[in-house]
């Protein structure tokens, strides 16, 4: 549920990599013919396979089981194991993304084909679910990948989990939706959170109804059942974290000492009226979701226009780095027993639940990398948009070094930029921090891998080291 800032060229198939791709990829056992949108590193493709929240005892795994139990069975479906590989109709076009939309832009999101893609989320599969009608709801978690910078909180794939309860106007009693959602929210527990929520269901301008579709009380009473939804979910989840974090907090001493919430209004495109819930967590107000009543839009195109509900989306890494405390966002695909055995049997027990121990901080060893930009493109000085020429993007950038260097770079950052006062021609310095997670990397084996970078840099992206 975000919207990113505006791209020349969005949906431009001008291959960003000298690389030539290969003719078929394969993912989890199906075959798949690539064409000159193919942007998929090897190190993304590698990932594919690993489903992080489904392995036993991973710190994502045990996030995504205690969210689905506050949504059981058989009111609420899970759907855990969607394949990533999606169309771009499933992905954009269903969900009534326009075609120059940012999130098409081959420098956000992998595309294996024009027509093929990596999921960019998890509503790619919303459509199909709305028109199943298996159940009066579902979660769906899933792996989901992005273009995007190396930092301890960004990674190419992380996963997110999705949650939608629908109503159909023509199988509830005398037609009442309103009563119909009031009756269910009435059967839900209660909680003992101070929840401030100053503002009304809705607002002619700042959140709006769906006047179109839905009448006052219809929109009040799905967001209200929402709401409590959802803050039962996050008083199971941070009072699980409060215990986890201090020794001497039991799960139940830990929800005796209530919670602070508040809702905030906001705007996402499949939502309306929609609100992000933030929570009172460590001394800091803390984002946790993005939700609202589903645009009525979504469920016309999947063919049952007669249902209404509401939806909202949550990043799992980011809960589980709270629960867990964890502090950076590589530590999830480690191998490394170290970090897996701190887990070990909290998926069947999670009473058990403890804060994550460090191994050690290794060192950080920062390298510089100054280039100038290839001069057929825009950003580079070239004013013309001729055959070839290719805007520059950071996350082409991202994508070489997370391909050559691995988990072993911790971030990697813009420190410089220069343009040429005579000839145009733009300069760029990176900075790239090399950080094992799990061992000290020697002075030697830094250069080198720095070396790579630096040839990789050249081949794919076609820049001039200064």
């Amino acid at each position: 549920m975000e919207l990113r800032n505006a791209a020349k060229d969005a949906a431009s198939p001008a291959p960003v990599s000298a690389t030539t791709a290969p003719k078929t990829v394969e993912i989890n056992g199906k075959s798949y013919t690539t064409d000159p949108w193919f942007n998929v590193s090897s190190t993304v493709l590698s990932l594919t396979s690993r489903k992080l929240h489904l392995q036993k005892d991973h710190p994502v795994a045990i996030t995504r089981k205690i969210i689905e139990s506050v949504f059981p069975a058989p009111t609420y479906k899970y759907y855990n194991e969607f394949d990533p590989v999606v169309s771009t109709f499933e992905n954009f076009d269903s969900l009534g993304f326009p075609p120059d939309h940012p999130g098409r832009a081959r420098s956000d999101t992998y595309y294996i084909n024009k027509d093929t893609l990596l999921r960019t989320h998890t509503s790619a599969h919303e459509a199909e679910l709305f028109r199943a009608r298996a159940s009066g709801g579902y979660l769906i978690s899933a792996d989901v990948y992005r273009r995007d910078e190396v930092d301890r909180s960004h990674y190419p794939v992380f996963h997110q989990m999705e949650g939608a309860r629908v109503w159909d106007r023509t199988k509830v009693p005398n037609g009442d939706l309103a009563a119909a959602v009031l009756a269910d929210l009435a059967r839900l527990p209660t909680h003992n959170m101070k929840v401030e929520d100053p503002n009304p269901p809705f607002h002619p301008d700042r959140n709006p109804l769906q006047t179109a579709h839905h009448t006052p009380e219809e929109a009040a009473a799905i967001a209200a059942h929402l709401k409590r939804s959802l803050e039962l979910m996050v008083n199971e989840i941070f009072t699980r974290a409060k215990a986890a974090t201090d020794p001497n907090q039991t799960p139940e001493s830990a929800s005796s000492e209530p919670l602070r919430v508040r809702w905030v209004e906001a705007y996402f495109p499949f939502t309306s009226p929609s609100w992000e819930l933030e929570v009172f967590y460590q001394g800091d107000w803390l984002e946790v979701l993005g939700c609202g009543v589903s645009q009525q839009s979504l469920h016309i195109n999947a063919g049952v226009p007669s249902q209404s509900g509401w939806a909202f989306g949550i990043g799992l890494e980011r809960i589980a780095m709270l629960l867990f405390q964890i502090p950076d966002i590589r530590l999830f695909w480690s191998r490394d027993e170290r970090f897996l055995s701190q887990f070990r049997g909290v998926e069947d027990r999670l009473d058990q639940m403890k804060a994550f121990v460090p191994f050690s901080k290794y060192p950080a060893c920062y390298k510089d990398v100054s280039f100038w930009l290839r001069g057929t493109s825009a950003a580079g000085g070239n004013t013309g948009r001729g055959v070839g020429a290719v805007d520059w993007h950071g996350n082409d950038l991202m994508e070489v070094v997370r391909d050559v260097a691995g988990d072993t770079v911790e971030d990697v950052r813009v420190v410089d930029e220069f343009t040429h006062p005579k000839t145009g021609r733009r300069s760029m310095c990176y900075r790239i921090n090399y950080r094992s997670l799990e061992r000290t990397l020697t002075n030697v084996e830094t250069n080198e891998m720095h070396d790579r970078v630096t040839k990789a840099l050249v081949e794919k992206l076609g820049v001039e080291i200064r």
